[in-house]
């Protein structure tokens, strides 16, 4: 008998620690995940000319392409975050624009200040800008933003503001120099601090050029590429531009990138493809 109360004394207690081990898992719950918006809209569009460009062989010999060219705004609980910054604002009201290679036609129909009214905002709302990379297809209006702080690659400001480009006479320094709210990151960095938004570093195209992971609460883990990857068949086969800063860090950061897209279960969304585009809602709708 005696060996019977101590059986149910030690299940009572045995009992009692499960309950209140229960409470502290309670009490540890995690809070809801933040609402994210993810507006995208029109920075112009790319003809592409000489589609060559876009390998290191002739893979694409004698081939077109029409490219989309987005920009994005990212609300955040904490805060909004503009990703690229499409094409150069003076092409606005202006009749397509072919450069002297012959290689690329461009237009922009709209300026950032008009599209952003669509979702009841100025360039004034915007707490922070992030461009993928700076050339002169996604730095078009970074100028406009200057009160928002830019979040750059290290390797990325020091290509962008050395000597050697500020004398290119190509005009993409001149894109960026009214900027002065600089905050320098190094690797991989979590813009609100609670892996909602990320910008990932993926070097190769240029020095400091890199992608953005969206974690949604409908459309899920999300990555925007960036100019990681131009085209489908790029991802795919993994083609590197000819133009690109770096092929071999290129490779690497495809192969990061798949690993990254794989691990996550991440939509990818190649920003310059314009089926990827067209999938997109436009603002003032939204990808939740």
């Amino acid at each position: 008998m005696k060996r019977f109360f101590f059986f149910i004394a030690v299940l009572i207690g045995f009992l009692s620690c499960k309950e209140v081990k229960k409470e502290e898992k309670t009490e540890v719950a995690e809070a809801p995940a933040p609402e994210i918006k993810l507006y995208t809209f029109d920075g112009g569009t790319v003809m592409v000319n000489n589609l060559e460009l876009f390998s290191q062989d002739t893979t694409y010999q004698g081939q077109t392409k029409e490219f989309a060219d987005p920009f994005y705004v990212v609300v955040h609980p904490k805060g909004t975050l503009m990703w690229d910054a499409g094409l150069p604002q003076m092409l606005v009201g202006q009749p397509e624009y072919t450069d002297q290679s012959g290689a690329f036609t461009v237009s922009r129909k709209d300026s950032v200040v008009n599209q952003l009214k669509k979702i009841g905002m100025t360039p004034d709302d915007i707490d922070f800008m992030a461009l993928s990379h700076t050339h002169f297809d996604h730095s078009g209006h970074a100028n406009t933003m200057k009160n928002a702080t830019w979040l750059v690659q290290g390797p990325e400001y020091d290509f962008i503001t050395s000597e050697e480009v500020k004398n290119s006479g190509e005009g993409i320094y001149e894109a960026i120099q009214e900027l002065d709210k600089i905050q320098k990151i190094e690797g991989d960095y979590d813009v609100f601090g609670d892996g909602t938004v990320i910008m990932k570093s993926m070097p190769g195209h240029t020095p400091g050029h890199q992608v953005l992971f969206l974690n949604l609460l409908e459309n899920g883990p999300t990555l925007l590429t960036g100019d990681l990857y131009h085209l489908y068949e790029n991802r795919e086969y993994k083609r590197v531009p000819s133009f690109n800063y770096d092929v071999e860090e290129t490779l690497a950061s495809m192969e990061a990138f798949e690993t990254f897209a794989k691990e996550k279960g991440a939509r990818v969304y190649v920003q310059h493809q314009k089926e990827d585009f067209n999938k997109m809602p436009k603002a003032p709708e939204y990808l939740k």
